[in-house]
């Protein structure tokens, strides 16, 4: 539920609270009694991660069991930061704090000077306000400029000059971010990124409590739940988690990429930006989709990428969104009000892809389009071998093959030609005139649909190409297959 779905408790004074029974308990404690009612009731705790099923979730929620810190360990685009903001379904709907206090004192338990003085002064009658779970999530990202001020605190001359009291005062300290997320969750994000002194001064906060702010001991036994995340690659050359940070932090979970098509395809879908009227104009087969994450999929096992760097989720999503707007926008030139994505069609989701991946020096020699454009080809290979018989590297020469057709029609005429604008009535017909490309696709595809079977000729057409059975040239407004050796053959 959201704030606005859920309604606040109306009790506004502690002698309120404590008439009805009320009973506080520390946030590790809280999340963990609302996890194991949902593990209870087999309620998911992390809706709409996927993948995750049986490996990091299972870790996770072990963890918080445990009433552990947690560091989740992975490369980019896994999902890290999306667990640690989930978990905030797992806090109380409300919690009351004593009203006016910065850093959420707990009416029961409250540990600031403020709230102390103020419940020693009012009892019964000191007001509450009532914090909604939506509010109890800190974030911060990791940067070399973060301070131990914008963490811990520091004296603030301004309010010591004021109240005329002494810098030893725990009254004129300005707190910062981790105080004030006294009973909440607090996320650093990129942790290797902090620097290393910044690090240490999260040593007491993490074990004992203690908040030292410019020589002067404060004693705030804060109550938090930490969740860090973390590239293992140090591609920032800033630094790392220095040992006894790690040391204190309970868990550390590794998290992965989709281990599957399926599975990739759940994720892209859920997250991709595709507006409602793309959804309905632009029709994407199951065949087109499989293809699209299979991009990703080569690209983490390419000689020209940088493994170690990882090929971010966010690499299909971004080629969701570029595919469906190529098609989009054939629709919209040619007035139509409905299209079908095709394979050509892949090309508009190379600056998608050129922006995610890192190149090793073999990738940047060739550079980065050239690099988009063959992991295109190279799944556009993996995709062929799944609906059609595989073509191996050395046949007999008298060998007969389902593509001998196919070859012999490009052979004897004049290629084809598929212009990246005709209209899906121009396209299919052009399909249509290679007739041994269609009883392919009915032999081997025979339950394919008509959308479906369309996308299939296409990827027959570059399959073989891949597989050096025929050549594909692109020219201004398209691209033409032609048969691999016949217009040499005959020029002599």
């Amino acid at each position: 539920m959201t704030q606005h779905e859920e309604k606040a408790p109306t009790l506004n004074t502690l002698g309120a609270l404590k008439a009805s029974g009320y009973v506080s308990r520390s946030i590790k404690d809280e999340i963990r009694a609302n996890l194991i009612r949902r593990i209870r009731e087999n309620t998911p705790a992390f809706e709409g991660v996927w993948g995750y099923e049986n490996t990091v979730i299972p870790q996770v929620e072990q963890a918080l069991l445990s009433r552990h810190h947690i560091n989740l360990l992975g490369l980019r685009g896994q999902a890290k930061t999306r667990m640690a903001r989930l978990m905030v379904n797992l806090l109380d709907a409300w919690i009351p704090e004593v009203a006016g206090s910065e850093i959420h004192d707990d009416p029961f338990n409250p540990i600031s000077r403020f709230a102390k003085e103020r419940i020693a002064e009012l009892g019964d009658d000191t007001p509450i306000n009532w914090v909604h779970r939506s509010e109890r999530f800190y974030e911060k990202l990791a940067t070399p400029d973060v301070t131990v001020a914008d963490l811990i605190g520091d004296v603030d001359p301004i309010k010591a000059a004021n109240l005329k009291l002494s810098y030893a005062d725990d009254r004129v300290v300005h707190f910062g971010m981790i105080p004030r997320a006294n009973r909440c969750i607090f996320c650093i994000n990129e942790l290797p990124d902090l620097q290393s002194r910044i690090q240490v001064a999260l040593f007491n906060i993490l074990e004992e409590g203690d908040v030292q702010i410019r020589g002067f001991k404060v004693r705030l036994p804060l109550d938090l739940q930490f969740v860090f995340t973390a590239n293992p690659e140090d591609y920032t050359n800033r630094g790392s988690i220095v040992t006894p940070l790690k040391d204190r932090i309970g868990s550390q979970i590794l998290t992965h990429y989709p281990e599957d098509i399926a599975t990739a395809r759940r994720i892209t879908e859920q997250e991709a930006g595709v507006t409602q009227a793309q959804d309905q104009g632009v029709h994407l087969v199951d065949a087109a989709r499989d293809l699209l994450e299979q991009i990703s999929f080569e690209a983490r096992d390419s000689e020209y990428v940088d493994r170690k760097s990882g090929v971010s989720a966010r690499t299909s999503i971004t080629a969701l969104e570029n595919l469906m707007s190529t098609a989009e926008r054939r629709m919209l030139r040619n007035g139509d009000t409905e299209t079908w994505v095709r394979l050509s069609d892949y090309m508009g989701v190379i600056p998608a892809i050129t922006g995610k991946i890192e190149l090793v020096y073999e990738g940047e020699q060739e550079g980065a389009d050239t690099v988009a454009a063959h992991l295109i080809e190279e799944a556009v290979k993996t995709l062929f071998d799944r609906y059609f018989p595989s073509i191996q590297k050395l046949e007999h020469k008298d060998a007969e093959t389902p593509y001998d057709e196919i070859v012999q029609w490009f052979f004897e005429g004049e290629g084809l030609e598929l212009e990246d604008e005709v209209t899906d009535a121009v396209y299919r017909d052009l399909l249509d005139s290679v007739k041994p490309l269609g009883r392919l696709v009915t032999q081997q595809q025979p339950d394919a649909d008509v959308d479906t079977r369309y996308f299939l000729m296409e990827l027959a057409l570059w399959g073989l190409v891949a597989h050096e059975k025929l050549s594909k040239s692109r020219f201004s407004e398209g691209f033409q297959f032609k048969d691999l050796y016949g217009n040499f053959i005959r020029g002599l």
